[in-house]
């Protein structure tokens, strides 16, 4: 019969079962190949006792092949669900077929199989589809079953002249069926034909004597105990089973037929314990079904008192109750099946009674033991009877005691995920926002929600804007200058979250950073200064030209200041930026001067004149002090040995102690150009640390200087670099 003769009779046999016209009971289940989910055809016994079709065991076997990349693949059933692969060679079915195959190798070699029913890996050793055993039992009971659910469609004779007759009895010797004139023709009184066994009409033919695989010619007489499948006595002499213990057939046969026998009588007197629990598992499944409909209830109940705020989340509400009932519905419907099949003439056990009447005590042996163990595996289950879902919807409570702040963390909280931790010392506000956290257990989680917000001053109430990140840090752009933001983090495994983590606040710069590099050209002075490729980092080298001319040193001697200054200017607007000096820097200034101020700084002469006889050079020599009541076209800061000192004026003390802070890490400069101010901060806090007036008549530059060991960073940009950096770091 064709594959698609066969999914036809198939379809067919399914159509007569829905309409009860079967007289074989309720034993579909134990008939269907778990491979392609069709009737059994030729099944094999596999070493793990489970039985396939034949076709299905070669057709995995070419499917494994091919995720080795040979060439070709075998042909399957295109009715399976599971299994369609294209056109095979006949070499390499051929291959498949030959015992000990091994691609580009000649020695021999076990293969493995992963078994559909069971999921394990089993070893068909070297001999692979040729040392399994054919599970004629199942196939008779599978023929039983066919000629059941077509009993009103006839077998036809195999040997008739068009059109064929239909057939009145079966030659299990010629493995044909024959209508009454042929069967004379071809079995004619006194020859050796005659004496064939026939039966009724059938297309399962079965050998009457079950022959070894291992010796084609020896027919099995043993049972391997530790092996637990029928063998020869050249098994047993001299082969794979030498050292196993073995016993008779007949002994085997009967030992495991009193087993069966008895479990099965043990299974029927528990019928009543069966549909009892089969009674209470109804009970439970309406239970859940009622908790699950009240569960959604109290949740439409909740979410329709605050609609306004909830009516986003109200549907993912639901949407997580129904997949818990029906991910619940679906186990205890599975659990309900498989008690069903314990009952009397139906799935298990009345597949095992099928398997009763088998009187053939080899094709009994080779397929009881399985069955065996498959029922004492029902009986335990009957001993500890446990439901295989819980009715109970109590962590699916909705909670609306918390007040409208926090409506949006409203989820089914699980102790299972744990709350992230937002890193402090990574995160940081420069012209975006960086946030990074730490979660204990990366597994636990499949995403994140990162919510921020504004914080007003007049104490508004602002949502929560929510963004999905998959890893463990997110850049959030187009946040307003000057405000602050408070930042908090949940982590997700699937519709479960986690509480919220502790809220980060963080200030926003005063106002759009001003992005430059250090200006190579203008003044800058490559003896004393080294500046990187990237223009973002200068290092003072001031030193060693000293050495060389201490000879000529003999009474004071001064050493100037190296000045480096942006390569963009400023004619209009606030801007901020922000750099960071390094802790073993001697003396540092950083802030603002003028166009014309800087052509003033960079002509004059080095060495040639102490910077406390220049008036606006702007060392820290008094001469900031003495104009602070009037505007000049510069402001700088001095910040050195770790510290960072605040010039004299008239709001601030003059006693040292109170000009003098400890140098933050990085600093930030405010210019309001239109204003005429310059303002300093402390970037971990966004703290105003000075502010003055300055002219700004002409182009305004960031500028710096430098003297003695120093070095100067300028903060970068925010990017998605930054994401790079700490993925890096954590790897």
């Amino acid at each position: 019969m064709s594959e698609s003769g066969e999914m036809t009779e198939f379809g067919y046999i399914m159509e007569l079962l829905a309409k009860g016209k079967v007289t074989i009971k309720n034993i579909e289940r134990e008939l269907i190949c778990p491979a392609c989910k069709e009737l059994f055809t030729h099944p094999l016994i596999l070493p793990c006792q489970h039985s396939i079709c034949h076709k299905c065991v070669k057709e995995l076997l070419l499917s494994l092949d091919d995720s080795f990349n040979d060439v070709g693949s075998d042909n399957s059933n295109q009715s399976s669900p599971r299994l369609r692969l294209s056109s095979p060679s006949m070499d390499k079915i051929d291959r498949i077929n030959r015992p000990g195959w091994k691609r580009n190798s000649l020695t021999p070699r076990t293969m493995t199989l992963p078994c559909p029913g069971c999921e394990h890996d089993v070893d068909l050793g070297e001999r692979g589809i040729s040392g399994l055993f054919r599970n004629f039992t199942l196939e008779t009971i599978v023929e039983r079953y066919r000629q059941a659910a077509r009993a009103a469609t006839a077998i036809m004779c195999d040997l008739c002249k068009p059109p064929p007759q239909e057939s009145t009895k079966s030659c299990m010797d010629c493995s044909a069926s024959y209508c009454n004139e042929c069967f004379k023709i071809y079995h004619p009184w006194g020859t050796v034909k005659a004496q064939h066994e026939y039966v009724g009409p059938t297309t399962n033919f079965r050998p009457k004597i079950l022959m070894c695989p291992e010796h084609e010619t020896e027919r099995i007489n043993m049972y391997c105990e530790l092996c637990r499948r029928p063998v020869c006595h050249l098994c047993k002499l001299g082969g794979n089973h030498s050292n196993h213990r073995v016993t008779t057939m007949s002994s085997a046969y009967k030992t495991l037929k009193e087993k069966l026998a008895k479990d099965i009588d043990f299974l029927i007197g528990k019928e009543s314990q069966v549909k009892s629990q089969i009674s209470e598992l109804n009970l439970l499944m309406k239970e859940t079904e009622c908790n699950g409909e009240r569960a959604k209830e109290e949740a439409v109940t909740h979410f329709e008192k605050l609609f306004d705020v909830l009516e986003e989340r109200k549907s993912s509400v639901l949407k997580a109750i129904d997949a818990s009932k029906k991910l619940r519905l679906d186990k205890l419907h599975t659990q309900m099946e498989e008690y069903q099949g314990l009952l009397e003439n139906n799935g298990l056990v009345g597949y095992a009674q099928e398997v009763l009447k088998e009187t053939d005590q080899s094709c009994f042996v080779q397929t009881a033991k399985q069955l065996h163990l498959r029922i004492q595996k029902a009986t335990e289950s009957l001993k500890s009877f446990r439901p295989a879902a819980q009715t109970s919807f109590e962590d699916y409570v909705v909670n609306t005691t918390k007040q409208t702040e926090v409506l949006g963390e409203l989820s089914f909280f699980s102790n299972g995920v744990d709350i992230p931790e937002i890193n402090e010392e990574q995160s940081k506000v420069y012209n975006n926002a960086l946030i990074s956290w730490h979660h204990p257990d990366k597994e636990k989680a499949d995403s994140y929600v990162l919510e921020y917000r504004k914080i007003n001053r007049d104490e508004e109430m602002v949502s929560w804007n929510g963004i999905e990140v998959c890893n463990t840090s997110k850049i959030v752009s187009n946040l307003e200058s000057n405000s602050h933001y408070a930042f908090r983090v949940r982590a997700y495994k699937g519709s479960i979250c986690s509480p919220c983590s502790r809220e980060l606040i963080l200030h926003t710069p005063p106002a759009p950073v001003f992005s430059f590099l250090f200006d190579e050209k203008c003044g800058y002075n490559n003896e004393h200064l080294l500046l990187n490729l990237k223009r973002d980092r200068v290092e003072s080298r001031a030193g060693f030209n000293v050495l060389l001319a201490a000879d000529r040193i003999q009474v004071g001697y001064y050493t100037s200041l190296d000045y480096i200054i942006g390569d963009a200017g400023i004619t209009k607007g606030k801007h901020f930026w922000a750099c960071r000096v390094e802790p073993y820097s001697y003396l540092v200034k950083v802030g603002v001067a003028s166009s014309d101020k800087l052509q003033e700084w960079l002509r004059s002469p080095r060495d040639a004149a102490s910077p406390r006889y220049e008036q606006d050079s702007g060392h820290d020599s008094g001469s900031e002090d003495a104009c602070f009541d009037s505007s000049q076209p510069f402001t700088l800061v001095t910040v050195g040995m770790k510290k960072f000192f605040i010039p004299k004026s008239p709001t601030s003390s003059n006693e040292p102690e109170h000009r003098v802070l400890p140098m933050p890490t990085s600093i930030g400069i405010f210019l309001d150009y239109d204003k005429g101010k310059v303002s300093f901060y402390d970037m971990d806090h966004m703290k105003c640390l000075y502010e003055r007036q300055v002219d700004c008549s002409h182009t305004m530059y960031p500028a710096f200087a430098l003297m003695g060991s120093g070095g100067i960073q300028l903060e970068e940009p925010i990017t998605a670099k930054y994401l790079e950096y700490q993925e890096d770091v954590l790897s």
